[in-house]
């Protein structure tokens, strides 16, 4: 079906845009220069002043400044490096295509690089608009070793543009205040990991103590407070073993969540019954033991794990209170871990770690709580930055195909249409 044609719109090469906008060549409003690298070997073109980015830096943030190596005036003089102006933007066109960002300072790139100098057209705005046609640039872009996009096919790129640079900066000022709110929310959700990795420290190792708690702390080995469990993987050629109702978890699982519910994959009553494998309760801490050693998580609902852990059921401890200590104790379990393929810990090492213990249950469900609530704020934080990364990519596919169109006056940015 064709695409309705709103009021106002015109359809062209690239799509539905306003009529008052402009379809150009990329190549029409920018400059693309390459860039390049100094003999390696020669320690008179290194070290320098003049910052010189690889395609590694680019990509987390929207600017760049200062690169990680810098070149001479020498190293500059006998390479095909060229001096980017502030303002122009840095554009990978090797390997990893089409990753962006806005220099801050002069600089010059490795032959990685073809970087956009903007002529008539705004840079902000322009660096958004190259963050939404990127799948272009990797549909265009060929090669044998590596992919590799050149520069004709960049400058023959088709765009779409406001009929004025003021509508450019209004957009690019609306989607640049997206881009503030999530850097602050970033900035808080650090502080708030922060604060928390110092109070697991504190409070773990009962080196403050929560109001109204007194005693000694005492030492314990952990099978002293646990059962440990492994795992067991039942015969994968077996289609009567698979796809059942019991959680079986993998190690990749483990890491990213305190809880886990759901497993990947599925066994089946006759899967358990013919495999090490057995039943955790609700409640017990998965704890990988090959590989990545460590992980860990709470499980809440009954599960089955693989042998690429050593799981523990809490007798005498809460578990909660046992999963922030595991996290802080982590380094202990990887330094007694050995092997010749991956590294493994052993049901025994595990055992025969000591940790210290508030002499109450009600005392580690206190600081589980402390412990968790913080959990629970830095969770809210990343929900809500999570929103409004949503609400930024929605803005930029409306703002930037001129489906909404917005206008500034007096400072203040309105909807027009």
């Amino acid at each position: 079906m064709t695409e309705q044609l709103p009021p106002g719109y015109r359809r062209t090469e690239i799509g539905i845009i306003p009529e008052d906008w402009e379809v150009k060549r990329l190549g029409e409003v920018v400059d693309v220069v390459g860039g390049g690298t100094p003999d390696t070997k020669n320690p008179k073109y290194w070290g320098g002043k003049i910052n010189w980015f690889t395609p590694t830096e680019i990509g987390e943030s929207k600017y760049v400044s200062e690169s990680e190596r810098k070149i001479t005036d020498e190293g500059l003089k006998h390479s095909s490096a060229k001096i980017l102006p502030i303002g122009s933007i840095l554009f990978t066109s090797r390997a990893t295509i089409g990753e962006v960002a806005i220099l801050r300072k002069e600089a010059t790139t490795n032959q990685g690089f073809q970087s956009l100098i903007p002529k008539n057209i705004d840079n902000e705005f322009l660096y958004y608009l190259l963050l939404i046609i990127k799948r272009e640039f990797i549909a265009k872009a060929n090669g044998s070793t590596f992919l590799e996009i050149t520069p004709s096919a960049i400058k023959d790129t088709e765009i779409s543009l406001p009929p004025t640079i003021e509508e450019q900066r209004a957009i690019a000022r609306v989607l640049s205040d997206f881009d503030r709110l999530i850097e602050a929310l970033d900035e808080l959700i650090e502080k708030k990991k922060m604060i928390k990795k110092g109070a697991m420290q504190e409070l773990l190792t009962g080196k403050k103590r929560l109001p109204g708690f007194t005693g000694e702390w005492v030492r314990k080995r952990l099978g002293g407070v646990v059962d440990i469990v492994g795992g067991g993987t039942p015969d994968t050629k077996n289609p009567k073993y698979w796809g059942g109702k019991i959680n079986w978890f993998t190690p990749t699982e483990i890491g990213e969540s305190k809880y886990v519910s759901e497993s990947e994959r599925k066994i089946t009553d006759e899967g358990l019954k013919h495999s090490s494998a057995k039943i955790l309760p609700i409640g017990s801490i998965l704890f990988t033991s090959r590989a990545t050693i460590g992980e860990v998580a709470i499980l809440r609902k009954e599960a089955t794990t693989n042998q690429g852990f050593q799981s523990l059921i809490p007798k005498n401890i809460d578990n909660e209170f046992l999963y922030y200590l595991l996290l802080i104790i982590k380094r202990e379990f990887i330094a007694k871990a050995n092997g010749s393929t991956f590294l493994e810990i052993t049901p025994s090492a595990i055992k025969d770690t000591e940790i210290s213990l508030p002499p109450t249950i009600e005392e580690q469900r206190a600081i589980a709580r402390v412990l968790s609530d913080m959990d629970a704020e830095i969770e809210a934080l990343e929900r809500k930055k999570e929103k409004y990364e949503r609400l930024k990519k929605g803005a930029m596919e409306l703002l930037l195909t001129g489906k909404i169109r917005i206008k500034e006056e007096n400072g203040k940015i309105e909807v027009v249409r």
